[in-house]
């Protein structure tokens, strides 16, 4: 039991760490969980293969507390043995969770024991967050920023988005734990400090708001509560479709003046040449009133070297009042398509789902257009791509998301979904509009407050006004540089060589 204890201690450290975002909002986690595995892995004893087993077994508590939402969509909407979804959510929390066994036996290696290594430890889990934004089309889920809405730290979103937010409570967390060591010396006690305390005082005088107004949309959102089990079912084709529609006529009864409707991620679930039938006199309708409507929907882009001649995407589409079509450029692994689909085609049955075969479009993307605004989209998971967003948002007035969080039921997925797009609203100092097929729907404005929000698991309908907004954050024009730099100059100045020999402790096996 004695062996065992530390690597206990990382699983519940790593679990702490959820708990310190949405839905649980208990912030100061952020600090304690990393601090405890700062902790756990400096201690003298240690060998670089014991660092590498605390890593890990910190990642099984931070993914399998995280992400434990995972087993809901494979469980709920497929016919997947209970053994089998326990078994391929195990797998997918234990392979994430190397990243941060890697992670541990990099600092265990290269950076330990040196009386500014807290330092270093900030800037190696910089590192990682922002390689998991990208390696392997990226994981960008649970950073440690996020648990800074809502708090005065907050205000640095616009600077650095959320990855200077994730250093600044990182770089908390280990000076916690340099503060209470004696041997730290007096001076780095005092550097502690200062780091511990300075970015809470700065955000104080930092501006509220970066980018300015233009002008004001009134816009309603269509929740229509589409259950799973039937979205993809031609049979309901056409209630799907009479749904929206009434919700939609709903919409032009009561909010007469409304420039803007959004339907969310693919509430078409047909293309667009088979739904026209059903929808076209809708369209036609709104377009002359110089209403727009975007809507998610399936797309086929004719391709000679596919099987059946085209190529399939997820899309996000202006079907009235506007122009513009939108294809999703990162797509979920054994969701919207299969890695080794040749292998794993048919193996088990959550491998066989409807939209499990679209494609990443061939060229980047533009705005979607409407009555002069641009709007940069995100379909579903894509928001938590900061640099994506990013990109797109550095020429766009206003941000436009869509989802079909029904995939994640009552779990607190929809939540931390709801958490990130918030960010996204700060970094980039733009309005954003979040429109979900069961919720979260909502309207969130510059300085990431919901201002309007429907309620969750029914049909609903979303109305308020947004402002489409001009001008550049710091974020949007230095991107990840200036968090980068620092975090590579944290990790520099802690780095040495390490010769280890494995000593004869209880762990020197491990």
């Amino acid at each position: 039991m004695k062996k065992a204890l530390p690597f206990l201690s990382a699983i519940l450290a790593g679990a702490a760490l959820p708990a310190a975002l949405a839905p649980f909002n208990f912030w100061p986690l952020a600090w304690l969980s990393p601090a405890l595995f700062f902790w756990l892995l400096s201690r003298n004893t240690l060998s670089v293969r014991h660092s590498i087993a605390l890593g890990w077994s910190y990642g099984l508590g931070v993914f399998g507390a995280g992400v434990s939402w995972v087993f809901v969509s494979i469980s709920e909407h497929s016919t997947t043995p209970l053994p089998v979804a326990l078994l391929l959510t195990g797998a997918f929390v234990a392979a994430l969770a190397l990243l941060f066994a890697i992670q541990g036996g990099l600092y265990g290696r290269y950076l330990n024991g040196s009386r500014y290594s807290w330092l270093a430890f900030a800037g190696l889990w910089w590192l990682f967050e922002w390689l998991r934004s990208w390696l392997l089309t990226g994981f960008p889920w649970l950073y440690l920023g996020y648990a800074s809405l809502d708090t005065p730290l907050q205000a640095w979103a616009p600077l650095g988005g959320v990855w200077l937010l994730s250093l600044w409570v990182a770089l908390g967390g280990s000076a916690l734990v340099a503060l209470s060591r004696r041997r730290s010396g007096r001076m780095a006690r005092m550097v502690a400090a200062v780091v511990l305390t300075l970015p809470w005082l700065v955000a104080t005088q930092l501006p509220t708001q970066w980018t300015e107004p233009q002008r004001t949309l009134s816009v309603a959102v269509v929740q229509a509560d589409i259950p799973q089990a039937i979205k993809w079912q031609r049979s309901q084709l056409p209630g799907i479709l009479q749904r929206y529609q009434r919700l939609t006529a709903q919409v032009e009864q009561e909010q007469p003046g409304t420039e803007l409707i959004v339907w969310p991620e693919t509430a078409i679930p047909a293309l667009y040449r088979n739904a026209l039938p059903y929808l076209g006199d809708t369209f036609a309708r709104l377009d002359e009133q110089g209403i727009s409507l975007i809507s998610g929907m399936p797309a086929a882009i004719a391709d000679p070297e596919q099987p059946g001649g085209y190529r399939f995407h997820n899309s996000l589409a202006v079907v009235s009042g506007g122009a513009g079509i939108y294809h999703k450029q990162r797509l979920v692994p054994f969701g919207e398509y299969l890695p080794l689909e040749a292998v794993i085609r048919g193996l088990v049955d959550f491998f066989n789902l409807p939209a499990s075969n679209f494609s990443l479009p061939a060229a980047g993307q533009q705005n979607l257009r409407i009555n002069g605004t641009e709007l940069a989209s995100a379909i579903c998971y894509e928001i938590a791509y900061p640099a994506l967003v990013r990109e797109a948002a550095r020429s766009a007035n206003m941000l436009l998301t869509v989802s079909n969080d029904t995939w994640f039921g009552h779990s607190i997925a929809p939540d931390q979904h709801m958490q990130i797009a918030r960010m996204r609203a700060l970094e980039n100092g733009r309005w954003l509009i979040r429109g979900t097929n069961n919720g979260i729907s909502a309207l969130v404005d510059p300085q990431g407050n919901i201002t309007a929000q429907a309620p969750r698991y029914t049909v609903a309908l979303l109305t308020g006004e947004v402002t489409s907004m001009q001008g550049q954050t710091p974020w949007q024009q230095l991107g990840v540089w200036p968090s980068l730099l620092l975090a590579g100059a944290l990790m520099l100045g802690s780095f040495r060589r390490r010769h280890i020999t494995v000593q004869d402790t209880p762990f020197a096996r491990v």
